[in-house]
This record gives C-alpha cells, structure tokens and sequence, in this order.
C-alpha cells in the first residue's frame, strides 16, 4: 500500500495501529481549530509526541504543504472510532480557531490529495451525505464520514462541513465521476418547499431556501426552521449560532496550563494550582485535547481533559 507523492514532509507518529484492519474506503477530514497559517511540518511534529495520545494519516497545512503523519497501511487515533479509523483515511487540515476557515492554498490542496488517495486505493467515486445515520452506515454509498459523527466534537467546524458537498464534486471530477452532491454546499432538500421573504437590508442574494422539516421546532411553529443560501452556499438566515450553556467543572489537576486560545498551539496564560471549581462559558476543539472550555474569569482556555463536569 502506497502513501501519496503530494507529500513533501514525514515524520511518523507513534500513535496508530500497524496494519490497518479494513480496507480503505472512506475518507475523513478534520480540522485542526487553531492558526490557519500553520504548515502540514509543524502538525506532523505535534502528532509525533507519543503523549498526544492522537495522529492522523496527512496534514494539510496552510500553504498547502503536505505531511504524513501515519501511513495508509496503518490506522491512525483520529475519530474516537476504532471502526472508522482502521477503514478510513484521515487528514487534518489546518484552519482557524473552531474550524472557521481554512486557506484558499490548503482547500485546493486538500482536494488535490483526496483524489490522489481514491485513486491509488480505487475509490471511483466520493459520496457524502449531511445525514449522520447514512454517514456512519455507509448507506447509499455514502464514504465520507467526520469526527462529530463519533464524539462531542465541532469538529470538522461548519467552514469545512458546509463544503463537503463541494469537496466530494471537484474531487469526482478529478476522478472522471458523475457526483450527485451539489457543487455548492447545500442543506437536505426537503420533498415540500416553502416561499420565503428577505428580512434582511443587506442581503446580496437569496439563492437558495428551504425549510427544514426534520426540525421539532420548525414543525411546531411556522415561522420557525426556515433557511436561506447565498451564492456560496452560506446560510445568510437567520444567523447561524449555536446556543452554548455554561457550567461548572472541577479540576482534577495539580497543575493545568491556561492558554490564550483552544489548543497546545496557543500560549499559555497562567496556570490553575488548585483543584478549584470554574465555570466554563465556551467549548472548542482544539490541538492537544478532546474538548477545550473558556473560563468565565476571562483568564483563557483550559484543557477538559482534566476536569470533572459538575
């Protein structure tokens, strides 16, 4: 089994599995939610520390370097999924903090590696699907799966999600293949569509709208669920957030590092010395653990590895 040639930089982390179990069919992109501007070299080092307890199989870095961290004969610690892992392969693009974006240099690289990999490993065709249940079970050919399909994760944060749509398209036309997943990232179509009303003063567009049948909201009040896309394919409205409850954890470490952003990349900014309780007001995915939480305090970001929810 070969790696790909796009990459100009290895260094091979010890957290993975050697062989892979499953053949490879899928693919899996993350983000990495810290600075967009990184090199695929400075991730592919990072993973290399046995004591990140996680890998992946490439980087993509901002400037559209590529690196191997695991090859594909082995499986990466990449989607909290054993199952996903040992058949997927995975790739950390570099973007900015919560995954909002990535650089224009990583995005053409990430797809020019994604055909390169379906077709060393005969993968004709790239299906994706915003269905979790057909993502995860691979229905309808579906072979593109991400991270928060197997933990509480963003991750691959909305910038990238909304473009797996685009992805899997000019991947397949690399690949000579007919995509039935629209070019423009798109939501799910529902079988009945509504009419709807620009509300917004400086709105460019309403180039696509639907409503969103499946929410409990949308279907019980009917105002409520609606969606409208730009010529990017960016839901323009309503405004897209996610409602955040704060809570309280208790450290659980004699000593955690406070940095200034969600992520090992970030700098410190302190540090906790006491097994305290804090509040934690935002969450994020991030560099160097599972889940990162802001402190009310303002004081930064803490790891919630080492912490108990209360």
């Amino acid at each position: 089994m070969s790696n790909s040639p796009l990459a100009t930089y290895t260094k091979i982390s010890p957290n993975k599995n050697s062989p892979r179990n499953k053949p490879i069919d899928t693919i899996t992109i993350h983000c990495t939610a810290g600075n967009k501007d990184n090199t695929a070299r400075q991730i592919a080092d990072y993973f290399s520390n046995a004591s990140r307890g996680a890998s992946c199989n490439y980087v993509v870095g901002g400037d559209g370097s590529i690196a191997i961290s695991v090859e594909e004969k082995d499986r990466s610690w990449c989607t909290s999924s054993g199952a996903n892992d040992n058949r997927a392969i995975t790739i950390e693009v570099c973007s900015n903090i919560a995954g909002t974006e990535v650089n224009d240099k990583a995005y053409v690289a990430l797809i020019n590696l994604v055909a390169d990999i379906c077709k060393r490993n005969g993968i004709k065709k790239l299906v994706w699907s915003t269905n979790k249940n057909s993502r995860v079970n691979h229905l309808n050919g579906c072979n593109m799966t991400v991270h928060r399909d197997y933990a509480n994760k963003a991750c691959p944060g909305e910038w990238l999600y909304s473009r797996h749509g685009d992805i899997a398209a000019k991947v397949n036309a690399l690949l000579g293949a007919t995509t039935t997943t629209p070019a423009k990232p798109t939501q799910p179509t529902p079988t009945t569509m509504y009419r709807v009303r620009k509300t917004w003063a400086d709105a460019k567009s309403q180039i696509g709208a639907y409503r969103d049948l499946n929410n409990a909201k949308a279907m019980a009040d009917k105002n409520a669920g609606y969606f409208v896309f730009d010529s990017n394919g960016k839901v323009v409205y309503p405004v897209q957030s996610t409602e955040f409850k704060s809570y309280t954890v208790k450290v659980t470490a004699d000593t955690l590092n406070i940095r200034k952003g969600p992520g090992t990349n970030y700098s410190t900014n302190g540090a906790i010395k006491d097994k305290g309780i804090y509040t934690i007001v935002e969450e994020a995915a991030g560099i160097g653990a599972k889940l990162w939480g802001k402190l009310k305090s303002g004081a930064g970001w803490i790891s919630l590895d080492f912490t108990q929810k209360r």
